[in-house]
């Protein structure tokens, strides 16, 4: 009960502290009262000017530098050399123009394996330690999995597979744009050679550097693509899907990479048309 002689205003306060003690409220912000209404009549300091925001990142695509520039070149000039894969193989495996094959790799090359007369050609995000080891694409855990549903989907003899780049990267990192720009004449000559139907690309990195897009890949995965390569000679069909390593982490989206493919091995065995 209210002590003798309060007023309506005392018990509106003692009834409001008492809220905020049971909130869990026990210290006053200020010392002193504010008075917000003059406060609002003055006017702000203008704020301090903002630091220039960070360059942006290149797009997927986006022009090498010069150095880059001097080595695409350096590579363009020996995948072209190359009559076929196995020379082609041997050309990757001399090239030092890529800094993956002295930061990354332990032992060798990765390039490449499967059927020369594929006509389907999976492109690969980049090597890890056990295909490090093995001198092959796609044999480790992630690899596995790969191997299972091409063949469930009835691909596994109708497949060649390499990666963007051909040498592990460190740590197992995602290969940026500059090492990826290196290795694309080795690709884009192995594409030729193989002259595939269809191009799989596995994984965002692949699918953001082959298509030249910035979308992630689960926006991009599940639809068709032409690739082009850069001197815009042909077309090809490409689906991107997820990579596997992510399958294994999240098992739940394996139901989507599997439509991918159900969906490529219907095109594949459509009749093709007539030119």
């Amino acid at each position: 009960m209210a002590a003798a002689g309060s007023t309506g205003h005392d018990r509106r306060a003692e009834s409001l502290l008492a809220f905020w003690a049971e909130a869990g409220v026990d210290a006053m912000l200020l010392d002193a009262p504010v008075d917000r209404i003059a406060a609002g009549r003055t006017v702000p300091p203008r704020p301090a000017a903002r630091p220039a925001a960070p360059a942006a990142k290149p797009a997927a695509g986006a022009s090498p530098s010069p150095d880059v520039a001097a080595r695409v070149e350096d590579a363009r000039r020996l995948a072209a050399a190359a009559a076929d894969i196995p020379a082609l193989a041997a050309a990757i495996a001399g090239f030092d123009g890529c800094p993956l094959k002295f930061e990354g790799a332990a032992r060798q090359s990765v390039f490449c394996r499967g059927s020369v007369d594929a006509p389907l050609f999976v492109i690969g995000e980049g090597p890890g330690a056990e295909e490090d080891v093995q001198g092959q694409p796609f044999v480790g855990r992630a690899g596995k999995l790969l191997d299972r549903m091409l063949a469930a989907a009835g691909l596994s003899e109708r497949v060649f597979i390499t990666n963007t780049v051909f040498w592990r990267p460190p740590g197992n990192r995602t290969p940026v744009l500059a090492e990826q720009q290196v290795c694309a004449p080795f690709l884009e000559r192995a594409i030729e050679l193989i002259s595939p139907r269809f191009l799989l690309l596995v994984g965002g990195a692949s699918a953001k550097s082959m298509l030249r897009r910035e979308e992630g890949i689960l926006s991009l995965r599940g639809r068709w693509f032409e690739w082009r390569p850069a001197d815009g000679a042909r077309e090809i069909p490409a689906l991107p899907t997820l990579h596997p390593a992510f399958l294994l982490r999240q098992p739940a989206a394996k139901k989507r990479a599997w439509s991918d493919l159900l969906t490529l091995a219907e095109r594949l065995d459509r009749p093709e048309r007539p030119a």
